[in-house]
């Protein structure tokens, strides 16, 4: 058995606003294994400035795991605990070498065709002409879920442009979700939290930074607005350490991207703990390629999960990979009469 890595720049079809900056580009990496007969492909999906891994020594751990790859994937993913997308780049790797089609990792009635998965229409950040042009295409794209990214203009500004959805749109007809990315200040979210509430928002991601825990939990037990964790479980590997958080800041929700915590695996982990505490959860992709982006829905459907999930990016990038994924009525669908197209 023999593997070998690849970097890939995914080019975004228009600059993407978020609290951290503004994306252009989006780095990533693949890692393709050999058995003398088949082949198995994996996305390693860094997100630079985010990821927990994103240090200096990322293509040299690449390397290394492609040098040992005979470890097996269990060994693997034990030695890369500090290295999550690569984590679950292998996971995906292995699963995609043994299936009897190298990108069809979890037969189903979705890869079949006959069923799909609900997702939230992505809002990006930008001036109020840009987001409320972003929120009438998803609305008549056929959306009743959409999530805004929120924080980087101003807060008054945001809640118009949320007052604008509910005038025309009742909390029964779109759900509205919003994401802070932790732009919030400790001292002043718990009002903005109100004042978001009275919108009839269905939750609001990372209000304040990660790491401030004694605060992230008072305002779980005060706010008026269900409270979804996102970055804050960014770096936190250990089983111990994942269920003192979630019992200690005890979010209404969860959510949970592969390629930051673990793959799968450490998904499950975060995933069963949520349930022995009655947390709600969903799963969204993290500006992964196609292939990632399969990789994610495919066992995401496998869930059964009734919650729109955060699985509409694929269609962000001019360089993505054709794929059987289609986005159609607020729903992922995935096509079996379309075929892949790779070609890096």
């Amino acid at each position: 058995m023999i593997a070998s890595y690849k970097k890939y720049i995914l080019n975004f079809k228009r600059p993407s606003g978020t609290s951290r900056g503004v994306l252009t580009e989006k780095e990533t990496w693949f890692i393709k294994i050999f058995d003398g007969k088949n082949f198995g492909i994996g996305e390693c999906g860094i997100l630079r400035s985010l990821s927990y891994d994103d240090r200096p020594d990322y293509e040299e751990k690449l390397k290394w795991t492609c040098e040992n790859i005979k470890l097996g994937e269990e060994k693997l993913w034990e030695a890369l605990r500090e290295f999550p997308s690569i984590q679950f780049g292998v996971e995906m790797a292995f699963k995609s070498l043994t299936a009897e089609d190298p990108f069809l990792l979890f037969p189903s009635e979705f890869t079949s065709g006959k069923k799909a998965i609900p997702i939230n229409g992505l809002i990006w950040m930008g001036d109020r002409k840009f987001m409320k042009k972003q929120i009438s295409a998803k609305i008549e794209a056929g959306f009743n879920c959409i999530k805004l990214k929120i924080g980087a203009i101003d807060f008054e500004t945001e809640m118009e442009l949320l007052r604008s959805i509910r005038k025309d749109f009742s909390a029964k007809e779109i759900e509205l979700r919003v994401d802070a990315n932790g732009a919030f200040s400790p001292d002043n979210a718990l009002e903005k939290l109100k004042r978001l509430s009275e919108l009839d928002l269905h939750s609001i991601e990372q209000p304040i930074k990660q790491g401030q825990i004694e605060e992230m939990a008072k305002l779980c037990e005060k706010t008026p607005l269900p409270i979804a964790l996102d970055e804050e479980l960014i770096g936190v590997t250990d089983v111990t350490e994942k269920r003192n958080h979630i019992q200690t800041i005890k979010p209404q929700f969860a959510i949970f991207k592969p390629s930051l915590i673990g793959g799968y695996r450490g998904t499950e982990q975060w995933k069963e703990l949520c349930e022995e505490n009655e947390v709600g959860w969903w799963i969204t992709s993290a500006l992964e390629s196609n292939i990632g982006l399969n990789a994610i829905a495919q066992w995401t459907y496998t869930l059964q999960t009734e919650l729109p999930q955060g699985l509409g990016t694929g269609s962000l990038y001019t360089n993505n990979f054709a794929s059987p994924l289609e986005v159609k009525n607020g729903n992922i669908h995935y096509n079996p009469a379309k075929e892949w197209e790779i070609n890096y």
